[in-house]
Formats: C-alpha cells, sequence, structure tokens
C-alpha cells in the first residue's frame, strides 16, 4: 500500500513584492504553486498510490480568485479518473479563504470535520484516517488531544495542521507534544504547517512534508512531499519527492582567500553552477551573499555597485538562473582599523547605542520616508532579513553599511 502525504500547497500565493525585483521571472515564479500541485497529482498516478492525504493550507488566506478553486478542482478530478481518494483537513489559511467555504469537492475526496475528530476508515485497506479541520483561521487548542486511540485492527493516520511545540517562523497553531501524539497509538502522523520537510519521529512516524514549493528566500532547499510505503501494516519506507519547479538558494561565498575582484566573480559563478546542478532543470532563485575577512574588502565595496551588476548578469545570460539580491557583507582582514577609520566607527557606535542621537539621526531620513511609495516603507514579508526603511534597526543598519564605505573609499589612499 503507498499513501501520498503532502500539505501547505498555497495554491496562488500572491507573492506580493515580486514585481519590485528587477528582471525578476514573474510568470514562472507565480506559476510554480500550480506545477507542482500538477506535480504531486501526476506523482500519485505514477506511483499508482492508494491514498493522497493533505495536512491543510490548500489555499493562501482570504485569495478571492476563483480560478484558483476551478484550478484545484480539475486537480482532484484527476485523481477521481485514477479511483485515488483524497482526505484533507482545513488549515489555518484554508479557514481564511472564501474558495474554501464554497467549493463542491468530487466524490473521491473527503474533507474532515471541524467540530470534533473524525475518523474515516477505508475497509478495503485496512486503514483509518482520523483528523479534524481547522473552524477558523487561529486555532490555539491542542486538538491532537481529543483525537480517539488508535483501532488496533487497522492502520491508523493521524493528519493534522499543527505547530507541533513550536517551530521558528511558525505561528503556534493547534501546539501539541510528541508525547500526546505518540500516546494516540498511531502509525503514521501526517503533519502540515511547518514549511520546512522534517522526520520529527520514526516510532511512530511523525512526519512534515514541507510546503510543495518554495515562494520565497525563507523557502529554500528540496521541496515537496512524502511516499509512504506500507507492507503488511507496517511501514517500509517514507520518501520525500521533489516536486517543486522553482528551487531557492541561498549562495553563500566565503572570499577570506580572493585577492582581486576577478577571483570573487569566478567563485561566485563556480557556486552559482553547482546549485544549478543541483536543482536538475529547475528554475534557480539564488540569492548571494558575499562574506568574509577579505584582503579585497575595500575594492569590493568601492566597486559594489559594478559587483551586483556583474554578478546579476550571471543570472541574465541564462534561462535556469535568476538572481534575486546580491548582498555584500565582508570585512576588512584585521580586526581594527586605525587612526581615522577607527575614530568614524567609534562614532558611529555611539550614536547606535544613544537613544537621543539616534533619534536626531532619525529626522535625517524623515524627508526620504515621506517621498517613498508605501510599499517601500515596510519590509518585505518575503524577506525576514530584510528591514522596513522606517524602522529604527534600518537606520542602525545603515550607519554600518556607510562606516564600511567610507572606509573602503578613505583605503585608497593613505590614512594615519
Amino acid at each position: 500500500m503507498k499513501i501520498l502525504h503532502a500539505a501547505d500547497l498555497h495554491i496562488d500565493s500572491p507573492l506580493r513584492g515580486l514585481a519590485s525585483y528587477e528582471g525578476a521571472p514573474i510568470d514562472e515564479v507565480r506559476g510554480a504553486t500550480r506545477r507542482a500541485v500538477e506535480n504531486l497529482v501526476s506523482a500519485a498516478v505514477s506511483n499508482a498510490v492508494d491514498l493522497v492525504i493533505i495536512a491543510g493550507d490548500i489555499f493562501d488566506g482570504d485569495w478571492k480568485d476563483y480560478s484558483t478553486g476551478l484550478f484545484w478542482i480539475k486537480q482532484l478530478a484527476r485523481l477521481r479518473d485514477e479511483e485515488i481518494p483524497v482526505v484533507i483537513v482545513v488549515g489555518n489559511h484554508d479557514a481564511a479563504s472564501e474558495i474554501t467555504k464554497r467549493l463542491t469537492l468530487p466524490p473521491n475526496v473527503i474533507q474532515l470535520a471541524s467540530s470534533a475528530p473524525q475518523v474515516h476508515r477505508f475497509d478495503h485497506l485496512d486503514l483509518a484516517v482520523i483528523g479534524q479541520s481547522y473552524a477558523n483561521r487561529v486555532v490555539t487548542d491542542d486538538l491532537a488531544a481529543r483525537f480517539p486511540e488508535a483501532d488496533h485492527g487497522l492502520f491508523n493516520i493521524g493528519l493534522l495542521h499543527t505547530s507541533l511545540d513550536g517551530r521558528p517562523g511558525h505561528a503556534t497553531y493547534a501546539p501539541t507534544s510528541v508525547d500526546t501524539l505518540r500516546g494516540r497509538g498511531y502509525q503514521y502522523w501526517a503533519l502540515g504547517h511547518v514549511h520546512q520537510r522534517e522526520v520529527v519521529l520514526d516510532e511512530p512516524w511523525i512526519v512534515f512534508p514541507g510546503n510543495l514549493q518554495g515562494r520565497h528566500i525563507r523557502e529554500t532547499g528540496l521541496k515537496g512531499a512524502s511516499l509512504v510505503t506500507i507492507e503488511q501494516g507496517e511501514i517500509e519506507s517514507v520518501e520525500h519527492l521533489e516536486l517543486d519547479v522553482v528551487r531557492w538558494v541561498n549562495c553563500f561565498i566565503e572570499v577570506n582567500d580572493s585577492n582581486t575582484f576577478e577571483e570573487v566573480l569566478t567563485q561566485v559563478s563556480e557556486e552559482l553552477q553547482t546549485a544549478v546542478e543541483s536543482a536538475y532543470g529547475r528554475l534557480v532563485a539564488a540569492r548571494v551573499n558575499i562574506i568574509g575577512r577579505s584582503p579585497i574588502h575595500n575594492e569590493l565595496w568601492r566597486r559594489s555597485i559594478e559587483l551586483d551588476m556583474e554578478v546579476r548578469a550571471l543570472g541574465a545570460a541564462r534561462n535556469d538562473l535568476w538572481i534575486e539580491k546580491v548582498k555584500l557583507n565582508t570585512r576588512q582582514t584585521s580586526e581594527v582599523d586605525g587612526g581615522l577609520i577607527e575614530a568614524i566607527r567609534s562614532r558611529a557606535k555611539r550614536i547606535q547605542d544613544d537613544p537621543e542621537e539616534l533619534a536626531l539621526v532619525e529626522l535625517l531620513f524623515t524627508d526620504l520616508r515621506n517621498k517613498l511609495p508605501h510599499e517601500l516603507r515596510i519590509s518585505d514579508p518575503n524577506d525576514v532579513d530584510e528591514l522596513a526603511p522606517s524602522s529604527t534597526d534600518h537606520v542602525k543598519a545603515t550607519l554600518d553599511s556607510a562606516v564600511d564605505l567610507i572606509a573602503a573609499l578613505l583605503g585608497e589612499t593613505e590614512v594615519p
């Protein structure tokens, strides 16, 4: 018996802010969630699975484009035509979705209730799926604590959208514990909500398959679903199927030993080539982070715009690579700058540590902020490292960058 476990499809996730990126492959990235869902259905068919289970967040919040719903129905109909049943629970994003409330699902699809845990048996498979949907967007109760104990004559699967005992970057919904899950006596827990794949435990199996398709730079790496193979009531294997079509990658290039600008570009090119080869034909969306204590730190900062353009050109020259961002985070080879540079750095540190002085510097940003469009005054929700220009942290980071740039420019001359 084979079961395909997926979660967090987020079909047609709007990917706000993508259009602000220069040269972004908008159509490819925005269409990626649909293509990944098509890959999921194709994988179910090609692997001749007996059941597909989806642990919530099929849609992406209050998203009112009903073509999204029609697309989903079409994919479910493909599974119906192959006589593959589907069991789903509603997650926090689905509970906020108008699409979820109004869709009529094909007869091969069972959506479990939200009022209490529901058991759905497949007698021909000697299998039971036990789960509970969200009644609303915010669920703070431990739903799993109310799940019934296992039916020992069947293979039992728990289906739940949960933050478990907490995961970085994910809101706390339907929190529970590993001990609570183990105490139900089920052979497999199919979880959703956490977008990074994680095998929490293998006795019993407690699995987050991760989301089906990465949507931004915080969702890097292999994305897909878990194929569970069961023999004589025992789990033989849990295999991760790579079903994404766009692969987000954070590339870190240490330039400690690079002595020329050209050597840095060569390093970047080699790292990007490795990322492309590892993606096996997928479009790679890469953030390039140039780091380390570099002997040419000053030159890199003086030529930072040129560096950015040269790296972006590496992506523009091919169809399988897009450079999402270039971040220069090198430092001087020595820990301490002497003379004038050290004095400037110390002065910047005093401003950062003194609320009154920092407030005066913030006033200098006011006019610029007022001229910015609203979307540029807030941090990018898809980028945990991006600071809003209206924030104090942004001012502090700007001071640090200004000191680095001044040090690089002064490095061209003899400074005592």
